[in-house]
């Protein structure tokens, strides 16, 4: 069984604050590429909180919904499916892999960080919430 990190759970000072700011570049980065790439900002906002769908798998549980939300939360998989959308000349793919790299980067900055199965507050920056007050 995986277990958060004791109290504060997380990161604290310097290390927090710079995974903050990367996520703030990465979200940067990624709607200067989706406007470069001629998206639509009618089509971002419409999708910008699709991965957050993932949270309805918290009612299966705290360990389902951590597995389920870290699966629509890492970057590895928009950067395969902006990859795909290159290697492939399909811009549409693209343009959903920076929404998707957009939405990870404004969660990271705001310090929603991937899950524990713990609860749905325990993430790898920290407590998230009326659980961080708690602290």
């Amino acid at each position: 069984m995986f277990a958060p990190p004791e109290a504060p759970l997380g990161l604290a000072g310097w290390p927090r604050i710079l995974l903050r700011l990367e996520g703030a570049a990465l979200m940067a980065a990624a709607l200067f590429l989706y406007a470069r790439a001629g998206g639509g900002w009618g089509f971002c906002a419409l999708l910008f909180f699709a991965p957050d769908l993932s949270m309805i798998f918290y009612l299966a549980g705290p360990r389902v919904g951590a597995i389920a939300y870290n699966c629509a939360h890492v970057t590895f998989l928009p950067l395969l499916l902006g990859a795909a959308g290159l290697a492939f000349g399909q811009p549409l793919l693209t343009r959903l892999a920076l929404i998707h790299l957009a939405h990870i980067g404004v969660d990271r900055a705001l310090g929603f960080g991937l899950k524990y199965p713990t609860a749905f507050a325990d993430t790898h920056l920290g407590r998230v919430g009326a659980a961080r007050r708690a602290i």
